[in-house]
């Protein structure tokens, strides 16, 4: 298993309050809970470099699948196994299937919006804020494509389902924390709310997970993405 630390590849460590840091590779220095057990700090804008190219990506896109949209993104070199890349990329891969399944939408327009919010979503959300970036990002999308604002009345209170139920699935099946499975957890939610409250039919398929060997915390066959082959 070779994917902790992006410096050293040593485990990550969680601390119970935020601690100056500097970050290995731009040298900014912020706060944080997040370091490795070398003492390595990545922020949030170096683990996510190269994030700008899910722009052309989604937009090239011509797939309703949303989970295969994501996992297109998950293959790309910017993606690591976990981190704050998935809270943009859960949301713009419901965009782009959500307009090519016929949903009345800018894209270009709603990727910018969905890139400049997702970012705001620190790593680690999922453990220290109680609500997981990729489930937050569904919410964002649905308040993307209702238009809502903070003075929205129905819209207000659909993107706030939206995330409950995303969070409610991730919640269900516990930690510690898969940036992949809960990416597919968040859009599975999304699929069938956009279907039920906008009337637009994302195509849904379930799929096995492909990651598993490069979480050190995968949780097995707790996991409803984990390969059945594997439980042998």
């Amino acid at each position: 298993m070779n994917e902790e630390c992006l410096i050293c590849r040593a485990p990550l460590a969680y601390l119970e309050k935020d601690e100056p840091m500097e970050c290995a590779i731009c040298h900014k220095k912020e706060n944080s809970k997040t370091r490795c057990a070398n003492g390595h700090y990545v922020c949030n804008e170096c683990h996510t470099k190269g994030i700008d190219s899910i722009f052309h990506l989604c937009l090239e896109e011509t797939s309703s699948d949303p989970i295969a949209i994501i996992e297109k993104l998950m293959a790309q070199p910017f993606c690591h196994m976990h981190g704050p890349e998935h809270h943009v990329m859960a949301g713009a891969a419901l965009l782009a299937a959500y307009k090519n399944a016929g949903g009345d939408l800018d894209l270009a327009e709603a990727l910018t919006e969905m890139a400049n919010r997702g970012k705001a979503v620190p790593g680690g959300a999922c453990g220290f804020w109680g609500a997981c970036g990729a489930g937050i990002s569904t919410g964002m999308f649905v308040s993307i494509i209702s238009k809502s604002t903070p003075l929205a009345k129905e819209p207000f209170a659909l993107s706030h389902r939206m995330t409950a139920a995303a969070l409610g699935r991730i919640g269900e099946i516990g930690g510690p924390r898969c940036c992949k499975r809960d990416s597919f957890l968040s859009i599975s939610a999304a699929i069938d709310f956009v279907e039920e409250h906008f009337g637009v039919k994302m195509e849904k398929r379930q799929t096995s997970c492909r990651y598993s060997a490069r979480n050190n915390q995968c949780i097995g066959n707790r996991c409803p993405f984990f390969p059945a082959s594997l439980d042998d």
